[in-house]
């Protein structure tokens, strides 16, 4: 690789896949905050929330939040799976037994987080799936892409069928749902042990979304990301590129449109809803991040990329400081906000601990090669420990 190469894969790296690493987590946090701030969190609004501001927060969170971020989040694990193999391939490792390892440490980590922090975790979806990922990595792309299609049509056909000929109507009883939920408020509200109770209980619905609905997508979203990464889609981007244009003209009218039914017939609640975003939310998360990307390289926009770009390479451990974050702020663990705060609020909530990792990734990284989690995760990938501290050129 030459000088001007590595200048470029660097600049790349900084300004693109971190700066959306981070971008993706603070969507992420918008919606998992929810989880951790009230058991009023799925199908049922919190009856002590229900003005006009309240419902136009969360309309707005489902229409340009809900089911967006997480996909973008997944496309850029697809993307670094490739990196992952060509730094293999440099360190003379094998790369499969590494995989496996590093699969394994997250599934670990995903089970602490979903047990002891908050309600769900992608760690442990992204670990099962990425052994998947891990079979089809010889695979061409034009079949990574043809799987990828056919894990939405399994969607289309699967959520379609059962809008035509289920009568769903008895799984959605409102008094029960409303009993439900405030059992899950008051539970979160307890001790250690009532919280870890509610997580724990939680697991069978997190499962079975992840079973329908939630893991097809982000397995797709990682195909298309490992063939995104084989074509160098994001190496060498200045913001200029037509096609770049081309995603947020069609990504953003499709996903808004979509975002805005799913959003208005009753988000999650709606199996209709879930489908038409299912299939609009990809456009409106492209769109996301072609516009990142045209601002992080712009003149104007530059400091945004070098400003997000530490919490995107500290993206882990960002996931997981977010659960400890919202896990001591609204629990019985810690102030007991819990079923206190407005829609409004949790939103703000979610964008002051962002901008607090934000200044937090910056300070640790200037100390620091790795987050403390990459670094723990590093170690047993490559079975050898990395350095704690960054070595100080003089």
């Amino acid at each position: 690789m030459t000088t001007d190469t590595a200048r470029t894969a660097l600049r790349t790296r900084i300004h693109d896949l971190d700066a959306l690493r981070a971008f993706a987590l603070l969507g992420i946090l918008v919606v998992n905050i929810t989880f951790a701030a009230t058991g009023f969190s799925m199908n049922v609004t919190d009856p002590a929330y229900d003005s006009w501001l309240d419902d136009a927060v969360r309309w707005l969170n489902s229409t340009f939040f809900g089911m967006k971020f997480y996909l973008l989040f997944s496309f850029m694990f697809g993307y670094s799976f490739i990196l992952q193999t060509q730094a293999a391939a440099r360190a003379g490792a094998a790369f499969k037994p590494r995989m496996l390892r590093r699969l394994l440490g997250l599934f670990a980590l995903g089970a602490v987080n979903m047990v002891f922090l908050i309600s769900g975790d992608i760690l442990t979806v992204y670990a099962l799936l990425g052994a998947i990922l891990l079979a089809m990595r010889g695979v061409r792309d034009r079949t990574a892409l043809i799987v990828a299609g056919a894990l939405y049509g399994y969607l289309l056909l699967g959520m379609g069928s059962s809008i035509l000929f289920l009568d769903t109507s008895s799984y959605f009883d409102h008094a029960s749902q409303l009993a439900a939920a405030q059992e899950s408020t008051a539970n979160l509200a307890g001790g250690f042990g009532s919280v870890i109770h509610e997580h724990i209980a939680i697991l069978p619905l997190y499962s079975l979304s992840q079973a329908t609905m939630q893991g097809p997508t982000t397995l797709a979203m990682f195909l298309l990301g490992m063939v995104a990464a084989r074509r160098g889609v994001l190496v060498g981007l200045t913001g200029q590129e037509a096609w770049l244009r081309i995603v947020q003209l069609v990504g953003f009218p499709v996903g808004i449109v979509g975002g805005a039914v799913y959003a208005s017939i009753g988000a999650n609640g709606n199996t209709l809803g879930v489908l038409v975003s299912a299939m609009t939310a990809p456009f409106l998360a492209a769109a996301y991040a072609a516009t990142l990307i045209r601002i992080v390289h712009s003149v104007r926009g530059r400091w945004l990329g070098s400003t997000l770009a530490p919490a995107g390479k500290m993206a882990l451990s960002n996931y997981l400081g977010q659960s400890v974050a919202t896990l001591l702020i609204f629990t019985g663990v810690g102030f007991g906000l819990v079923g206190q705060v407005s829609p409004l609020e949790m939103m703000l909530f979610a964008f002051a601990i962002f901008a607090g990792q934000v200044v937090i990734s910056r300070w640790w990284l200037e100390r620091h090669g790795h987050g403390p989690a990459e670094w723990l995760l590093r170690w047993f990938t490559n079975a050898e420990r990395p350095a704690w501290r960054k070595r100080v050129e003089h």
